[in-house]
């Protein structure tokens, strides 16, 4: 799709998430079109490790997913752009062309998201180990063992979840975590 494009050189390609760290690092691209989900540490990882090191660095997010935790995620570990795959040509380049001149660029079809997910308090670290293992199908007893804390302590994360998710109860946040990206499967 670029390989064509006037404006556009393609210096490399990497296929997980610790190649494309490798890559940015040899190749320090103008902008990195990034995927998340990719094998070896993810796109998520790769973003992180990037900016960590080069505060600079400008990534493009290239995704088939556009759910609001994901996204905001990605933006919020310091993604300049966050655009679809089933994105035309020309807003591919035009989002390229922005992050390339240090705006930001989010497809139109998914800011409302962003402002979903802004208004909302995040969960601690604590309380996502927790909904992950509620989307596992674990029960408070067994997130306890998991964890180390007491069914009460686990209970006590569980409703704190709840109201930050805006759901009331474990069926609901099971549901949310998943149709939001919160929890993604398989990770």
């Amino acid at each position: 799709l670029l390989s064509g494009e006037a404006s556009i050189d393609l210096v490399g390609e990497a296929t997980s998430g610790s190649q494309t760290i490798e890559k940015f690092k040899e190749l320090r691209p103008d902008v990195l079109l990034l995927d998340l989900r990719m094998p070896d540490g993810g796109g998520m990882g790769a973003l992180a490790a990037i900016r960590d090191a080069h505060r600079d660095a400008k990534v493009l997010i290239l995704s088939s997913y556009g759910n609001e935790e994901e996204v905001y995620q990605a933006l919020h570990a310091g993604a300049a752009g966050y655009l679809l795959k089933d994105a035309g040509r020309e807003e591919l380049l035009s989002a390229i062309h922005q992050v390339h001149a240090g705006k930001k660029w989010i497809q139109t079809s998914i800011q409302g998201l962003i402002s979903q997910r802004a208004n909302r308090p995040g969960l601690t670290p604590r309380e996502l180990e927790v909904l992950k293992l509620l989307v596992a199908g674990l029960t408070n007893r067994e997130i306890s063992a998991v964890l180390g804390n007491s069914e009460n302590t686990v209970r006590n994360h569980t409703i704190s979840i709840f109201a930050k998710l805006y759901v009331s109860d474990r069926a609901e946040a099971v549901g949310a975590a998943l149709q939001r990206g919160i929890v993604v499967p398989n990770n």
